[in-house]
């Protein structure tokens, strides 16, 4: 099958390895309310609209109980609210030293142009926080043909299919089926189904995985294979289609 373009995720698939900016973010966030969520409460509901990712968060058994515990009473809409804006707040001040972009990106996004693909891009990063990552990944060489935020859909953000779809209108995309979606989360795959597109999800530097660049590369070989088929199982449950192991893998899905 030929493809005419790929719509890549930011955070944790084509920039910041590990996807650590929203992580410190929410952290910090609930920190300031009196929870220390763990790791994997943070990660669970990673590519989701900003919101919508701290409500998930509230909702889980232990943030819920402890909520109670620190102020009274159940928490609220406001108090979604005021953690959003505060995490807001904190990734914007720290955005702009976490686009770096990822092993092997920026020479394979060359290729895929090469191949005749445009590049799309859709994230759960609103558009204030992507005016200051766009830029900065460009200073360092990727660059996709558009993106696109929640804001741009009525706040919309996955898994709603819409940001794709605005991909697929201004990059002039006219079949679903020539269209892959790549992610490193469990919201990208469901995206990526929900617009009908091929979907991929990518193993190293994933949200995932959940490890920085060295901690992932101490790993041994086998810590590395049970690593990569714990991520691999989590994308296959989610619906993905394929599974790379990093962003060259999409060549191969091309070819």
């Amino acid at each position: 099958m030929k493809f005419d373009g790929i719509i890549f995720d930011w955070a944790g698939t084509t920039v910041d390895y590990g996807s650590f900016a929203p992580v410190k973010a929410f952290i910090e966030a609930f920190e300031a309310f009196g929870i220390t969520p763990s790791l994997e409460e943070v990660r669970k509901p990673m590519g989701m609209l900003k919101i919508d990712h701290v409500r998930t968060m509230m909702t889980m058994d232990r943030i819920n109980r402890l909520w109670i515990e620190k102020h009274g009473v159940k928490w609220t809409e406001k108090d979604v609210l005021k953690v959003y804006e505060l995490s807001e707040k904190k990734i914007l001040e720290i955005v702009s030293n976490f686009a770096y972009p990822k092993p092997y990106v920026v020479d394979t996004v060359r290729k895929i142009r090469e191949l005749g693909l445009k590049i799309g891009s859709t994230t759960g990063y609103t558009r204030e926080m992507m005016e200051i990552v766009v830029p900065k990944a460009n200073e360092f060489g990727y660059s996709p043909d558009y993106w696109c935020s929640p804001d741009d859909v009525g706040n919309y953000g996955r898994p709603y299919p819409y940001m794709i779809f605005r991909n697929m209108e201004v990059l002039k995309l006219d079949n679903v089926q020539r269209v892959i979606k790549v992610g490193d989360t469990v919201a990208d795959i469901k995206e990526g189904k929900n617009a009908g597109l091929i979907t991929v999800g990518i193993i190293e530097g994933s949200s995932v995985v959940g490890l920085t660049e060295n901690e992932f590369n101490a790993l041994t070989s086998e810590r590395k294979r049970e690593t990569a088929k714990k991520a691999a199982d989590i994308y296959i449950n989610a619906g993905a289609d394929f599974v790379i192991d990093d962003i060259r893998g999409i060549l191969d899905i091309i070819e």
